[in-house]
């Protein structure tokens, strides 16, 4: 049994290697694949991708989606046609006591917390904090939010997985459909009387990376022609029209031994089975590494020193314990590589233990971490790679 939970995710560069494996394991070794999401990506034949699964609505586990999706239905979605500039962001959270806002970039996170820091219940969140402050953050603001008290948050795509948070208005800056519905599941969640209130729109300050540009692209004419941008058909338009934009060619991109398409390259080889497995495994790639991790003795008040405890006892042994290691995962944010470079040759940045050299390395100090942001990403010569990086 195979089991793809959020699978609109599947990057679109790796998506056809990626259904080619899923119908050789059906065909020919007997498995089962199950595609979890709220939106469902249309995967199949019948909905226009060429190669895709060939599967009707027999197979749906949830019966009668269209269904199901008019009686659960928790919020209504608004899509603002001009650019919203900041302040109008923040004028719209001083009249909402409880209020989420969504934004595609950390820098852009950060820059909107700026201007409503002072408002009560004000909060920020991005992979800048580590873990174990994301949850203590959530953990905050879910009992603020059943005592009726101020939440007003601004973040990331990070709260859009899995997180289960329920605002009564959530803002989303412009992205794909499948965003835009993750971030209205964070609206009237736990389905009360009156419909949740999700509104999206373009900022004004913040246009949307390179990355999320051909997304925003196919869901804009969905937005305009749909009033209910989140039914089944609006979902499907939105795909259709995402991998129209983007065609044939692009659902395999990756780079075998300097040449596009992972099948091809396969293809190629074929007659002769000597396949490149080595450049193969290297060209697909689910994540890209543009980020380095580094380690942040984050306390969460003046008497919390589990993450100093855990780095000494890694230092005073001669081999780190695997366990201790991954203790430290709680502790670690990504960062810039360029970022890391720089700390590090500075002397901000040591080796967590000699033997792994600087494969994983720590801030000596919090004087680079904001209680509120997280690490300080705003140094002159680091600003112009931190505005591209998407959370």
């Amino acid at each position: 049994m195979i089991v793809l939970d959020e699978a609109q995710t599947l990057p679109i560069p790796l998506l056809r290697p990626c259904m080619a494996a899923l119908q050789e394991l059906t065909a020919n070794y007997n498995a089962s694949v199950v595609l979890c999401t709220a939106t469902q990506p249309a995967l199949r034949r019948q909905d226009g991708f060429n190669r895709g699964f060939d599967l009707d609505d027999s197979r749906e586990l949830a019966p009668d989606p269209k269904g199901l999706y008019a009686r659960l239905k928790r919020v209504r979605v608004e899509h603002l046609a001009d650019p919203v500039p900041d302040v109008v962001i923040a004028a719209r959270f001083t009249e909402q006591l409880q209020m989420l806002c969504i934004v595609n970039s950390r820098a852009h996170a950060r820059a909107l917390f700026e201007v409503i820091r002072e408002q009560p219940g004000a909060v920020h969140l991005t992979t800048l904090m580590c873990p174990r402050h994301r949850r203590i953050e959530l953990a905050k603001m879910r009992e603020r939010l059943k005592r009726k008290e101020p939440v007003r948050l601004v973040s990331t795509s990070l709260i859009e997985a899995g997180v289960d948070i329920d605002f009564p208005e959530v803002w989303r800056a412009a992205a794909g459909l499948d965003s835009i519905a993750q971030a209205a599941g964070r609206c009237n969640r736990e389905g009360g009387a009156v419909l949740g209130r999700a509104v999206v729109f373009e900022p004004a300050e913040a246009k949307p990376p390179a990355a999320l540009k051909v997304f925003w692209q196919a869901a804009r004419p969905v937005l305009d022609h749909h009033d209910d941008p989140l039914t089944l058909d609006a979902i499907s338009d939105y795909f259709r029209e995402l991998y129209w934009q983007k065609g044939e060619t692009a659902f395999d991109m990756a780079c075998v031994d300097g040449r596009p398409g992972i099948l091809s390259a396969i293809a190629e080889r074929a007659p002769d089975a000597s396949f490149t497995f080595s450049s193969i495994a290297a060209a697909f790639r689910m994540i890209d590494d543009i980020m380095e991790p580094v380690v942040v003795p984050w306390r969460a008040d003046i008497n919390d020193d589990d993450a100093e405890q855990v780095l000494h006892r890694i230092a005073a042994m001669d081999r780190p314990l695997a366990r201790d290691l991954r203790r430290l995962q709680q502790y670690t944010v990504p960062i810039p590589p360029k970022a890391r470079q720089a700390w590090l040759a500075a002397g901000v940045l040591r080796p967590v233990h000699p033997a792994l050299g600087d494969a994983l390395l720590c801030f000596s100090d919090l004087a680079h971490y904001d209680r509120s942001t997280g690490v300080r990403l705003d140094e002159p010569t680091l600003r112009s790679a931190e505005l591209n990086v998407i959370s």
